[in-house]
């Protein structure tokens, strides 16, 4: 003879052979785990997790790009030389705030529009700089334009095939 499971023959009995609808409920017993029924009911437990910020998740999006390290072109009389490898030193973008009072020639990966232009007026150099995106986007739009182009005269000589035919 086959015997039916436990659990098949306790349905439509919500108590499962437990007596009382709480019992052997996991946590339920006890409120929840954890900081759980703080909530409309819980008056007396609101004032402590107000104390505590940790209790509170934090909203928002965090970054995973790592801040650039700045400097500014008045924090480049620190150095004594003219020629500044800056990405050695640490520093990722120059800034244009002072102005050059000698003619730099530094390498960095990334610098303001009026950075280099005072830089380039004192005479200076900037080498290194990564391109921007900027200009990507409209070598892109360039390339697009030019294969819509060629498209439409493939589509051209096609239908002149056609009609010859």
């Amino acid at each position: 003879m086959i015997k039916r499971k436990k659990n098949n023959r306790q349905r439509g009995s919500h108590t499962h052979g437990w007596g009382a609808k709480k019992k052997h409920r996991g946590a339920g017993n006890r409120g929840g785990r954890g900081n759980a029924g703080s909530g409309k009911r819980g008056d007396a437990k609101k004032p402590s997790f107000w104390k505590d910020m940790s209790y509170y998740k934090s909203k928002g999006f965090v970054s995973l790009r790592k801040p650039l390290v700045k400097i500014n072109i008045s924090d480049l009389k620190k150095f004594e030389d003219i020629k500044i490898d800056l990405k050695e030193r640490g520093f990722d973008k120059l800034l244009a705030n002072g102005t050059p009072d000698k003619k730099y020639e530094l390498i960095i990966s990334h610098a303001s529009k009026s950075a280099i232009s005072k830089i380039e007026k004192a005479g200076g150099k900037i080498l290194g700089l990564v391109e921007q995106k900027q200009k990507i986007k409209k070598e892109v739009s360039i390339k697009k334009s030019k294969v819509s182009e060629e498209e439409s005269e493939l589509e051209d000589t096609q239908e002149t095939e056609i009609l010859e035919q």
